[in-house]
């Protein structure tokens, strides 16, 4: 079993990223602020399932890495701490229009999903999250199959707990979301907290 503590760690650190804006919360978003939340299932199932790979990725490829390349993982840690400066100064910079074309306009749930896993599995920013994150916060060397189901359990809870606050933001307050000024203070709260969190990981 995982520490609480580093469970802990993970889910909060989760929380920050997951809630800050980005593809899949752009994504989401403007589908719910242009055809509702009745139909929007499929897609957020894809994000969590697509978040879900890419942990088991992040877990499984980084355990072999750290057993018998520290340098190598060494580097990888810094590679992902410069990345998330980088995705912090995107985020200070970025555009406050919400595109309401970002995933499609259409009630199949297949092709919700597959948009979803697209959305996700597409993003570089997830993987090297992940990459930068876990090494930082739990003992990749002694992640069981029982440890990754911890870490999975919390991922969703988050996950979960993040994306329907979002959807539940866009449906009730679409005046809000859609303000220029309102985008442009959360982005900015946002990248801010992702460069705190990148000094935070170079530091451990």
């Amino acid at each position: 079993m995982l520490e609480i503590s580093s469970l802990i760690i993970f889910a909060g650190a989760l929380l920050v990223a997951s809630g800050s804006p980005g593809p899949s919360v752009a994504a989401l978003v403007a589908r719910v602020l242009a055809r509702g939340y009745r139909d929007i299932l499929p897609f957020l199932a894809a994000l969590w399932i697509g978040e879900l790979i890419w942990l088991s990725f992040a877990v499984l490829g980084l355990s072999a890495i750290a057993n018998s390349f520290h340098l190598l993982f060494t580097i990888i840690k810094y590679v992902g701490v410069v990345y998330l400066l980088y995705l912090a100064w995107k985020m200070w910079h970025a555009p406050v229009d919400v595109d309401a074309e970002a995933i499609p306009d259409t009630k199949s749930g297949v092709r919700m999903f597959i948009a979803g896993m697209t959305v996700t599995m597409g993003n570089p920013k997830i993987m090297l999250f992940y990459m930068a994150l876990v090494p930082t916060v739990i003992d990749l060397a002694s992640v069981s199959l029982f440890g990754w189901f911890e870490l999975s359990v919390a991922l969703m809870v988050v996950l979960v707990a993040v994306d329907l606050t979002w959807v539940f933001m866009a449906s009730r307050l679409r005046h809000l979301i859609r303000s220029r000024r309102a985008m442009k203070i959360a982005n900015r709260t946002s990248a801010t907290v992702m460069a705190g969190a990148a000094v935070a990981i170079a530091s451990r």
